[in-house]
């Protein structure tokens, strides 16, 4: 499901009658027609989207003291930054539940010394993994002992073009090794295989909802069957709006005698009683159905904001209740989880080059929804007096209200040029504070 939410209208299509049903009594080139034209809102999509980038809306701080910065700034080694590579897995947590980092070495057979090495550019990268191709793993004794991964693999199919193709990666402490799908066994055979120098699986789960080590779900989950709800309602609307567009034409007291309609043409009848009028639909049933889909929406837009509502969290005695501690939104929480995976990632990059590395990271988590009333609230209690000018203009600077580009000691200032130049007698109510309201 989440998959072809992800996908839009033609993986939606694609689904076929998983995600739009054939009605009972349904001819099959009616329910041809009716899956053609179905057309989905992307709402989950666009959730996922937008609150994947939240954190990555503010710069963020990332360090890892012990390892060269250039590591970072391509931490995959296909040009992506390590807030980009964040950025991406935080999608995979909130679209799929799940996701993986492993973090790589490239084979160094022939390399013996430092040097060599860092001619030829070898050293630790991170590679990304969907929790669809997560096949599984075991665990003893809270360490990872196995772990086994679906790759696509590009291989050269001529001289010209390329054939992506299946392959499955087992992962153990200290080795590796990989299987690809024979054609004509139906077998999995070993391909390649070889040791490794960490007595450890270098890989990190990313989670959107952590069930257990291993096992998590997306938080959107009630937005994804919304979603397909309204996929399924919009279409039923399609249909309805597509019968009562065409009026059908009654006549009565015309007996056997062929009608020709049309502008030049005139109808004849010998029956007094004779009548020829258009039937159409009333309607009811389409307001109700238009309504049902306005609802539909109003509820996606409701359990989509839920991902950044501020909600109590459980703490310990012996827990600080530093600001925000007491309260934070799901997305937060997720956010937390997700700094502590990539900390846990550049930590297997310092095993991999045999260096101590000292990794800080902390993405951007002061996001909340906006109530269209909250910045009344924070203006009024600014008038009342309860805060600063300084701190309202911080709280709407928090709110994206006011660019961060801007700040409190420029605005001081230009609030005073605009005082002086203010013309005419100056009256005892202008005020810096007025001109801040305003």
């Amino acid at each position: 499901m989440v998959h072809a939410l992800i996908g839009g209208t033609a993986a939606m299509r694609a689904a076929g009658k998983a995600l739009l049903p054939q009605w009972p009594q349904e001819d099959d080139d009616s329910y041809k027609t009716r899956l053609s034209v179905a057309t989905l809102y992307p709402v989950f999509r666009r959730t996922v989207e937008v609150n994947a980038a939240r954190p990555f809306s503010r710069p963020a701080t990332v360090t890892a003291k012990g390892i060269p910065e250039e590591w970072l700034c391509d931490v995959d080694l296909q040009g992506s930054n390590i807030n980009a590579f964040a950025n991406s897995m935080l999608y995979e947590g909130l679209a799929y539940g799940m996701g993986g980092i492993l973090v790589d070495y490239p084979p160094v057979a022939n390399i013996k010394t430092k040097e060599q090495e860092k001619a030829v550019g070898a050293r630790p990268y991170f590679v990304k993994y969907s929790g669809t191709h997560i096949l599984g793993w075991r665990i003893e004794r809270s360490k990872l002992t196995q772990l086994r991964l679906l790759e696509n693999v590009e291989i050269e199919d001529g001289q010209w073009s390329t054939e992506i193709i299946e392959q499955v990666r087992v992962l153990e402490p200290g080795k590796w090794q990989t299987y690809r799908l024979n054609e004509k066994s139906k077998e999995w055979d070993l391909f390649d295989e070889g040791p490794t120098t960490l007595d450890c699986i270098p890989w990190v789960f990313v989670y959107g909802l952590k069930i257990a080590f291993g096992h998590g779900h997306t938080p959107l989950k009630d937005l994804a069957y919304l979603n397909v709800e309204h996929y399924q309602s919009s279409s039923d609307q399609q249909t309805i709006l597509h019968v009562a567009r065409v009026p059908i034409l009654f006549g009565k007291g015309f007996g056997d005698s062929q009608i020709t309609i049309g502008a030049s043409h005139a109808v004849m009848a010998d029956d007094k009683d004779a009548d020829l009028s258009y039937v159409e639909h009333q309607g009811t049933s389409i307001e109700s159905g238009r309504q049902s889909l306005l609802d539909l929406e109003e509820r996606m837009r409701a359990t989509g904001a839920e991902l950044i509502s501020q909600k109590p969290v459980q703490t310990t005695a012996t827990q600080v209740n530093s600001e925000g501690e007491s309260a934070k939104s799901l997305l937060q929480q997720i956010v937390e989880n997700l700094e502590e995976s990539i900390c846990q990632a550049i930590c297997f990059m310092g095993q991999w080059a045999k260096k101590p590395v000292e990794p800080t990271v902390e993405f951007f988590k002061s996001f909340t929804s906006l109530p269209p009333h909250d910045k009344d609230m924070i203006s009024n209690a600014k008038k009342a007096g309860v805060i600063s000018g300084q701190t309202m203009f911080e709280e709407l600077q928090r709110r994206d209200v006011i660019s961060l580009d801007r700040n409190w000691n420029d605005e001081k200032t230009r609030l005073q040029s605009e005082r002086d130049t203010v013309s005419g007698p100056q009256s005892d109510d202008i005020r810096t504070d007025d001109l801040l309201n305003e």
